[in-house]
């Protein structure tokens, strides 16, 4: 059994504006997050503390012919680690490119759906996320549009190695408070590597709650490695400013070595006007697979954010 204790800091640098040709904003965002590990020391070996350090620089502007171009670059421990640029067209659609995320285009759009007031139930658990597998992301272009009541966005990357990745995602509301959602993609890492996707769910909210499920096949080229996996959460609004949440996750091996994995877990949020505090208790069981290979994590988190701006 892992316990991991977790105490995150995330302040919100002064926001600063500038102003030439066109009304611009650039924002400048620094995030620091402390882990603290307890176990088996079958499972945990080292120095238990860890920290992660972010910074994201992001910038936005209207152009004279009305369409809005914005950027940002994220550093993780003072190194890239994705960047991403977008046109907003109006009518026309949004264009994108970007390395190392997927502008929320394609099936990056749909990775995590699920309704939450924190964490995922998977997170920090086995060191992937249990969603939608994230897909080669460098230099990668990206299109989205809306018509008939529906938003379309396809995502496309050529590697290095002869391979490609493209990928699909349409969500529609056919009700007030209703979302539905498909999303596709087919990655090619050259030698016969390939991954296949598809995912499928919806959301409904209804007054303060709201009550999700999706399902997602992952077909992988290598034999007995398939994955099915399968997330219902749940939030409640108690208020204007403090939300809960609860949610569980089966992830289901084609291989019969392996034996399903199952997340579970609660979170929790509270605002006070520009912070926010939250609380995250997961668990898991096989994780990874493994039979008795169980996980705990409790984390409790404080957001900060200030802003200033300046028109010159």
């Amino acid at each position: 059994m892992t316990n991991l204790k977790k105490l995150g800091l995330t302040a919100l640098a002064g926001s600063l504006v500038a102003t030439t040709g066109y009304a611009g904003a650039l924002d400048v965002k620094g995030a620091a997050k402390v882990s603290y590990v307890t176990g088996d020391t079958t499972e945990v070996s080292g120095n238990p503390f860890s920290m992660t350090r972010d910074i994201t620089f992001s910038g936005s502007g209207e152009m004279d012919n009305g369409m809005t171009i914005s950027y940002h670059q994220l550093l993780t421990a003072g190194s890239f680690s994705s960047s991403g640029l977008k046109l907003d067209m109006g009518d026309a659609g949004v264009l994108s490119f970007a390395n190392g995320t997927s502008q929320g285009h394609g099936i990056g759009a749909y990775e995590d759906k699920m309704p939450t007031a924190a964490e995922q139930v998977w997170d920090d658990l086995d060191g992937q996320a249990n969603g939608v597998l994230t897909k080669n992301g460098v230099n990668k272009i990206g299109y989205g549009t809306s018509f008939a009541g529906a938003n379309v966005s396809v995502d496309y990357n050529k590697q290095e190695d002869g391979g490609s990745a493209k990928s699909i995602g349409v969500d529609y509301s056919p009700v007030d408070g209703a979302m539905i959602f498909i999303a596709m993609s087919d990655e090619y890492a050259g030698s016969n590597t390939s991954t296949d996707q598809t995912t499928f769910g919806g959301t409904y909210t209804a007054g303060a709650t709201t009550v999700g499920v999706q399902r997602t096949s992952i077909d992988l080229s290598a034999a007995n490695s398939d994955q099915d996996r399968t997330h219902i959460a749940a939030s409640f609004a108690v208020n204007e400013d403090l939300s809960v949440s609860w949610g569980m996750s089966t992830v289901e091996f084609e291989s019969a070595a392996k034996t399903d994995q199952e997340d579970s877990g609660f979170s929790a949020s509270y605002t006070m006007g520009s912070m926010s505090l939250t609380a995250a208790f997961n668990s898991s069981d096989n994780v990874g697979g493994t039979s008795g290979t169980d996980d705990e994590h409790k984390e409790v988190g404080q957001i900060g954010r200030a802003s200033c701006r300046e028109r010159v």
